[in-house]
Formats: C-alpha cells, structure tokens, sequence
C-alpha cells in the first residue's frame, strides 16, 4: 500500500455518513479521479479508511537504485494474496505483486474490487497487476488502485488458450502498439513517482524483444519485467542470454523472471545478466523465506504464516494449500499424503502440533482482519473458495508437480 517509512498513511474506522462528511470537508469540488476514490471507499457502513492526504507513494525506481538487485514476489493466481504478501515481506522480499486481476471486471463491479483486492499499512510496498485488453479500462483500473497501492503492471505475458483468444496476456505482444498507448495513457493519469510496469515474454529475435522494451521505456514505464521465455516455451531453460542483451539495452530497471529458486540462483542471474530485479514465483511458494538464503522453508515461517493467515482470517483452501507448498521437501512422502488431504482448519493445526510443535498464536502477527484489512472490494479470474484442477489433480495425489505449475491452474505469468 502505497506508503513508506517516512510517510505512513493512517487508517481510521469510520461509519458511513462520517466518510460523506469527511469527503465534503476536504474534496469541496471533486473531480472524476476523486468521484471514483470515494465509491471504492464508500462500500459499506464501517471499514478501514484511508485518506488521501495522508498518502506517500514508496519510490519503486529509489528501491532499485538502493539495492543490487530486489527481490520480487510474483504475481500468482489465487496464491499472492494479501497474507502471503505479508509473510513475504517478513522473510526477504522488497516487492510484492497482486495475482493478476481482470481490469474490466474490476472497474465495473464492486464486489470484484472486494474479492480481488485487499491491503494493509504493512503491505507496501506493492504493485498491482491488471490483464486488459484496452486502454480505457486498464487506465480506469489504474486510477481506482492508485490511492492504494505503489504502482500498476499490465500484464503481457500470460500465454494461456483463454487469454489468448481474449486478446490478454502475452496476445498484447502482438500488438506493441497498443502497450505503448496503454502505457503512456495511465503514464499521464497518476502521478509521477507511481510505478507503471509491463511484464512481458520474449519475442522471437532479441531485436525484436529490444524494439519493444525501448518502446514501452519512450512510454514511460518505471521499470520492466521480462519473463525469459517465449510464448510457445514453457519449461525449458530460461534464455539468459537473451536477458543480459535486452538489460543492456535500456535505462530503465529490468526483472528478471523464470526459474528463479533460491538465493544463490537469483545472485548468479543477477551477476551474469546485470538485471536490477529477480522475481520468483515456484521458488517462493515453496520457500517464502528463500530470499533470506534458506534451503528449505523455516519453520519460523511456517509458525509466522499460521498466525498471519489466520489473524486475516484467509479462507481454508488458500491456508492449506501455501502449507502444502511450504511443506514439500520438509515432509516424508507419507507425511505429504496424509497432510495434503486434511480437510479442516483444525485437522492442519493438529498436524502442525504434534509434528512441530506449530500452535495458532492469535494476535502474534500484529494484525486484524477487523482493524487491518483494507478493501478496494468478485473473483473475475478463478472462483476464490474452488480447489481448482491443479491442485487436486497434482498436490493431493503427492504427484510431482513441479512442472505442471505453469500450465494448470494459471498460476504464473
């Protein structure tokens, strides 16, 4: 959430007709931007509550020029929530994404806004993903996160049937065009220290993929993100290569994303292709604290995760499924088949006890689902209480899934 440590926003909880009375006092003549701010806050009788005074974006461009390289958590389906941000943050990351979220729906329907997108003050800092296919609504979208969040990523790299067939994803990629205005267009509507990213693929020649990342940095992109395959390729190695020329090529910060699992690993890219971030996505579902440099997840973490997911009150599917991940390589074969069919929050807690000695610490985390949760307020890309194919069919019959990650379920793009 878009704020830093030399400039907190401060949270409030307020009845409804006291935000029209606020409004009034301190927008006399709002405008079409200030409109919108007021609808997504304006949801129901008692939330928490931001103003927008109080706001102070975190430099996403400062954060790049103070680090070697930052350490990214990816935009994951149903998985980069909320509490998983917040655990990733307590554990080495400095950059978290939203899952990616479908523009169109979020602009339209509140309850999308409330299913899709929720924040905290320790969430920050972070940027939010959008899939879209015009201009106008990942401009709209944009403006509607603004006051909430450091920055938007316009997401060019999902290479799934659907997403194609729906000009989303990496079908942008054919349009480069259409990026460009989409870029410049939300470039010109927030402000100047709010991030506006890309995160696209590789095309088929280096120059082609340079050609484009130059045009999205005349169009004013914060920095890039560059996943290092193409759109046919999947779990073939990451070309790094291709990723040393294109970061050569511009001024701009560019990411790099793709098997990227471990500290070590994510220092030696660093090192061999010069890019300033290193996103991980399978490597942090597996071990959220893998930026700390540990092998395996901690059980610090997984103690940490049991009492952040549980303060935020995320739902049981979710819980049990970053646990499963958590608990991969720690679990026998065994372990894994009882623990990833347990069904109810109390079963998990009864596992974690009397194999870890792991109890629910209520409050532990510092944080409420009461007092902490902030709604933007529809789950437009996966239903949020499903299982989902992926995970019944790879996570509870203990198959090795390691490869089937980008392909079912859509977690990663």
């Amino acid at each position: 959430m878009g704020y830093s440590a030399r400039g907190r926003r401060k949270a409030f909880r307020v009845r409804s007709w006291q935000v029209f009375v606020n409004i009034s006092r301190t927008l006399p003549n709002p405008g079409p931007r200030d409109a919108r701010w007021i609808e997504i806050s304006f949801f129901s009788e008692s939330f928490s509550f931001l103003t927008s005074f109080d706001m102070v974006n975190a430099d996403i461009l400062g954060l790049f020029q103070e680090r070697d390289f930052l350490r990214i958590c990816a935009p994951m389906v149903r998985y980069s929530k909320l509490s998983f941000r917040i655990l990733a943050k307590r554990h080495g990351c400095d950059l978290c994404f939203t899952p990616m979220i479908m523009a169109d729906s979020f602009v339209q329907s509140a309850k999308a806004r409330s299913n899709e997108f929720t924040t905290c003050t320790e969430d920050s800092p972070l940027i939010v993903q959008f899939a879209a296919n015009s201009t106008l609504d990942f401009v709209n979208a944009a403006e509607i996160v603004a006051p909430f969040s450091d920055g938007v990523d316009l997401n060019c790299g999902c290479p799934q049937r659907w997403a194609m067939k729906e000009g989303y994803g990496a079908h942008l990629l054919t349009k480069p065009e259409t990026i460009h205005d989409m870029v410049r267009q939300v470039r010109n509507r927030v402000s100047d220290n709010y991030s506006v990213s890309v995160k696209i693929r590789l095309l088929e020649e280096d120059r082609k993929t340079i050609e484009l990342a130059r045009s999205l940095e005349a169009a004013g992109v914060t920095f890039l993100t560059l996943h290092a395959r193409t759109t046919q390729e999947r779990h073939s190695p990451i070309h790094e290569d291709s990723l040393h020329e294109v970061c050569q090529s511009l001024k701009v910060p560019l990411v790099a994303n793709g098997d990227v699992k471990s500290l070590k690993g994510a220092e030696r890219l660093h090192a061999k292709t010069g890019c300033k971030g290193m996103m991980a996505a399978r490597g942090m579902l597996a071990n959220p604290a893998m930026f700390l440099g540990c092998a395996t997840t901690p059980l610090t973490c997984v103690q940490d995760w049991v009492n952040i997911s549980l303060d935020l009150g995320t739902i049981f599917n979710c819980f049990h499924h970053h646990l499963v991940f958590m608990l991969e390589h720690v679990l026998s074969k065994e372990e894994r088949r009882i623990f990833n069919c347990l069904k109810t929050k109390s079963a998990v807690l009864d596992f974690l006890k009397d194999t870890y000695g792991i109890t629910y610490k209520p409050g532990e985390s510092g944080l409420s689902s009461a007092s902490d949760v902030i709604i933007c307020d529809k789950s437009s890309i996966r239903e949020e209480n499903s299982v989902g194919a992926f995970f019944t069919s790879t996570v509870q019959e203990d198959e090795s899934y390691d490869d089937t990650l980008d392909s079912l379920g859509g977690l990663y793009n």
